[in-house]
């Protein structure tokens, strides 16, 4: 059976954001008890940062006046899944982390930054 249509209302009704909140929280669950060498804490640093922007930058964005605006809001937190997605390599070559931790996380970054694509696509249709 089909689900019915529900209209976004609030940012946090994106499937996107959803995906970007888990991805930080699970990261910082698997940090939290890191230990924290200086290299290592500069690394974790740099991926809390990119990691939090992106689901910053959808739900700043929603809140936007226009379409525009709201398109330059994903593209920012597309651009910042892509330096997670920097970041989990580095974390994974230099084996911070263990691999079967990491695989998943950069197969969510690349998701993320389709469906972010997905959705600015579909927003610069509308505004035509």
């Amino acid at each position: 059976m089909q689900k019915p249509y529900n209209k976004v209302k609030h940012f946090t009704d994106l499937i996107v954001w959803q995906k970007a909140h888990s991805l930080f929280v699970d990261m910082y669950i698997k940090f939290d008890n890191y230990p924290r060498k200086t290299g290592v804490k500069t690394v974790i640093e740099q991926i809390f940062r990119s990691c939090g922007s992106i689901s910053a930058n959808i739900a700043e964005g929603f809140n936007s006046r226009s379409t525009k605006k709201y398109v330059n809001y994903l593209e920012i937190a597309q651009k910042s899944a892509a330096e997670t997605e920097n970041w989990v390599y580095k974390i994974r070559d230099c084996r911070i982390i263990r691999t079967p931790v990491i695989n998943p996380w950069i197969d969510i970054c690349d998701n993320i930054q389709r469906m972010l694509q997905s959705l600015m696509t579909n927003l610069e249709k509308k505004r035509r």
